[in-house]
């Protein structure tokens, strides 16, 4: 078995932990850390606090002086999610500018290690935000819960070669947690839209049926050809309705 992987397994059980622990550069984050972890991510309410939870955590975890968190949204592309400073956020906007940099590369699904800033020249605009920013070192994670990609952990350090083999293993296990809890959180927040626009779309055929005598296929067929003339989404649509009993024109 590999050190990260003796590293990780370790990091998951106790006993195993007090045999890795003796060795250097082991992780400073330990088992009994990583329990905590989980359950305050998945105790979160809502993806901000997840994203904060995750942030925290990732400051104490990394070996990481900065930390950042981007998701991944319509398949690979990236969003900007939560930094602990403004500089991580302006080097997920750079790279989704000019499409090039360690925090996309990592949505391929590998690692990406960047233990010299100043030397590695693979995107010169990222790099010149990173050095602005005036950090040396970089250690980009992507997050994945089964099979579906939920965005990169990003860590920063302002020293170059910051990053131990440890601290890529514990950045690993952490990733792993924020992607189940960022996947669990947009799935409840959808479920939660769905849920209102179901309410919204019921109380405006409601409008629709008591004012012009129709039966509730018909209502809804009108809030559905609205819909599509407008290019207005239909909750959208019944919501103007509700609110100013009138379809929009």
């Amino acid at each position: 078995m590999s050190i990260r992987g003796e590293n990780e397994m370790a990091l998951l059980d106790p006993v195993k932990a007090e045999t890795v622990a003796a060795r250097p550069g082991t992780p400073r984050f330990g088992a009994g850390a990583f329990a905590q972890v989980a359950l305050e991510l998945y105790d979160a309410s809502g993806l901000d606090e997840t994203l904060d939870a995750a942030l925290e955590f990732a400051l104490q975890a990394g070996g990481c002086t900065h930390a950042g968190v981007a998701l991944a949204v319509r398949g690979r592309q990236l969003e900007i999610g939560r930094g602990t400073h403004p500089a991580v956020e302006a080097m997920d906007r750079i790279q989704i500018e000019t499409g090039a940099g360690p925090t996309l590369a990592a949505l391929t699904g590998d690692t990406i290690a960047v233990p010299d800033i100043s030397s590695d020249n693979r995107w010169p605009q990222w790099q010149a935000t990173a050095q602005e920013a005036g950090l040396g070192s970089a250690l980009l994670v992507p997050m994945t819960a089964g099979d579906q990609m939920a965005g990169v952990l990003s860590l920063y350090n302002a020293a170059p070669e910051a990053f131990t083999i440890a601290d890529e293993a514990a950045a690993h296990i952490l990733a792993q947690h924020i992607a189940v809890a960022v996947s669990t959180s947009r799935h409840e927040t959808s479920m939660s839209q769905a849920l209102e626009a179901r309410k919204l779309v019921g109380q405006a055929i409601g409008i629709l049926m008591e004012r012009f005598d129709l039966e509730a296929d018909q209502a809804f067929a009108v809030l559905r050809r609205y819909s599509q003339d407008t290019n207005t989404k239909l909750r959208d649509v019944a919501h103007h309705l509700i609110e100013t009993r009138a379809l929009p024109r």
